[in-house]
Parts: structure tokens; C-alpha cells; sequence
């Protein structure tokens, strides 16, 4: 049987989540429950909470009372709470990352790997898709979603390349891109800029710094003291808005002053001085989690 996903620096999740026997808990990726297995076996009387857009991934849930399955967006915590009669939480966790399963459903078209619909939806019901991203974006609406979160040395002449492609045929397949993207890739790099161009569509896509975002406020209004929120990253600009956040309360790092000039704006003390990344075993075996950093701050 298929892993349906690894999850990445588990012990660490863990021993940054500070689980007690009691407490109630929000995973906000199920995935395929690898964090959310591990943090049952800690709950005794507790309950955990654990969200998913995908409803492949909420066919995992196994059969436990102490356990509340939500099919939505984290972007929504806040409601979904509030539906569940659930003021404050103990630790949220959020792994931001893709499942294997997700990159294995070809049909899906997460992967440059196979030739398949250029989908990219982690909600199916999502109204908007990866073909219709390089459709009907403009030229300078794809050079900007090229350099911002693709990090490509010329995302211009790629945005105008994509342009050019689709005015003698409209993109369907993931081979399709691939087929437009590769004359710019070095042989040595080319895996490594059609994954990077393959993850900016996605991150697009599903809206996923923007549903990010919105959540990190409503995960810290919900957090009781001394609550643990707990965030793998696999971007660097995904990186930079937890890292902003944690230092100054808001999504892009400025620090707020009062009248008199005081600091204030955010009620989170980071329990790591820097970011844990993956050991070197780990990543032999999970070469997933190679770009993979976990940031953690309690509430105070």
C-alpha cells in the first residue's frame, strides 16, 4: 500500500507543540494524519480538531470520539470554531506542504512528471484552476507570478513565452507548460526550475500565502497562554510571512509603535531562536522535506 504522505521533522512537531494529555488541538493540514496520529497518542481526554480542503485526504480519519474532522480552508478558522463551540486552543499545527499522495494522482496535475490536466486545486470545488492561471493571466500578472513566487531569473520572457504558446493553443496538459517552459532550462537545472515553476501555479492557484495570511491572526486570537502555533514551511516567502509574524504580529514585519513610540503588536514569544531544519537522515529518506523549516512561538 502507497504512503499517502511522510510527515516531516515529526519528533520536532511534536516536542515544539508542548501536547498536553488534555488539551484540545487543531492540526490545520490533516494530510494523511501523520502529525494528527502522533498527537492522539498523547491526547487522553483532550480533543483534536483537524482541517482539510482535500476530501482525499478527510477519507484518512480514522473512527476516534476524541477526534472533530473539518472539509475547509484554514483561512476560515475562526468560523469553523465557532460552528464547533470552540473558544481557545491548546497548539495548532499547520504543515504547509504538498502530500505525496497529491503529487502521486496524476490526474491532478501537481507534478511535471507525468502529462496530465493542469488542474492544481487542492479544493476540487475551487473555481479556478492551473490552465486557467496561464490562460488568462496577462502577461505582467504572470511575470509577477513568475519572480515573486517561482524566484525565476527571467520571469518576463517566460510570462511572454506563455503568452505567445497559448495564442496558437490554449494550455490543458501539465506537458503542455512543460513543453513551453523547457527551452529556457538549463539540462543541469531544468528539474529544478519546472518544480519551481509548477509550485508558484499551485501556491496561486490555492491562494496559499493569502489563506496563510489570514489565518496566523485568527490561530493567535485562538490560542490560550502559553498556547504553542507550530508552521512548516517549504518557501521562502512562506517562511518570511511566519517569520514576520512571530516577530511583529503582522504579515510583513513591520513593527507597530504606539503614541510614545513603544513596540507593540504582537503576543508571541518564538521557542527557537531560528527556524529547525530537516537532519541529513531525514532528508536521505524524505528528499520532500529538503526545503522543509519549522518555526514555533507560544502565546504570552
Amino acid at each position: 500500500m502507497a504512503v499517502y504522505h511522510t510527515p516531516v521533522m515529526l519528533d520536532e512537531s511534536l516536542k515544539a507543540l508542548n501536547i498536553r494529555s488534555n488539551g484540545i488541538y487543531a492540526d490545520l493540514t490533516f494530510g494523511g494524519g501523520g502529525h494528527s496520529s502522533a498527537i492522539l497518542k498523547v491526547l487522553k481526554n483532550g480533543k483534536l480538531i483537524v482541517f482539510d480542503q482535500d476530501m482525499d485526504a478527510l477519507a484518512n480519519i480514522p473512527d476516534d470520539k476524541r477526534l472533530l474532522p473539518v472539509h475547509g480552508n484554514f483561512r476560515y478558522l475562526s468560523n469553523y470554531l465557532r460552528y464547533l463551540d470552540v473558544d481557545f486552543l491548546d497548539g495548532i499545527i499547520a504543515d504547509l506542504g504538498v502530500s505525496m499522495h497529491q503529487f502521486d494522482s496524476h490526474e491532478r496535475g501537481f507534478t511535471y512528471r507525468s502529462d496530465s490536466r493542469l488542474d492544481m486545486r487542492m479544493n476540487g470545488d475551487s473555481d479556478v484552476t492551473a490552465a486557467d492561471v496561464l490562460n488568462k493571466y496577462s502577461h505582467q500578472d504572470l511575470s509577477t507570478l513568475f519572480r515573486e513566487y517561482a524566484d525565476l531569473q527571467f520571469p518576463g520572457r517566460i510570462a511572454a513565452a506563455v503568452v505567445r504558446y497559448r495564442e496558437q493553443k490554449s494550455f490543458v496538459t501539465s506537458g503542455q507548460l512543460v513543453e513551453c517552459i523547457s527551452p529556457f532550462c538549463k539540462p543541469s537545472e531544468k528539474n529544478k526550475m519546472l518544480s519551481r515553476v509548477f509550485q508558484a501555479i499551485r501556491i496561486e492557484v490555492n491562494r496559499e500565502f493569502e489563506a496563510l495570511s489570514e489565518m496566523l491572526p485568527q490561530a493567535v486570537t485562538h490560542l490560550k497562554k502559553e498556547g504553542r502555533l507550530v508552521i512548516l514551511t517549504y518557501h521562502s516567502a512562506e517562511d518570511r510571512i511566519v517569520k514576520n509574524f512571530f516577530k511583529t504580529g503582522n504579515v510583513e514585519g513591520i513593527a507597530e509603535t504606539d503614541i510614545m513610540g513603544r513596540k507593540s503588536g504582537t503576543s508571541l514569544k518564538p521557542v527557537f531562536n531560528k527556524p529547525l531544519i530537516p537532519a541529513d537522515d531525514e532528508i536521505s529518506r524524505n528528499p520532500a522535506a529538503r526545503s522543509a523549516k519549522l518555526r514555533a512561538a507560544e502565546k504570552v
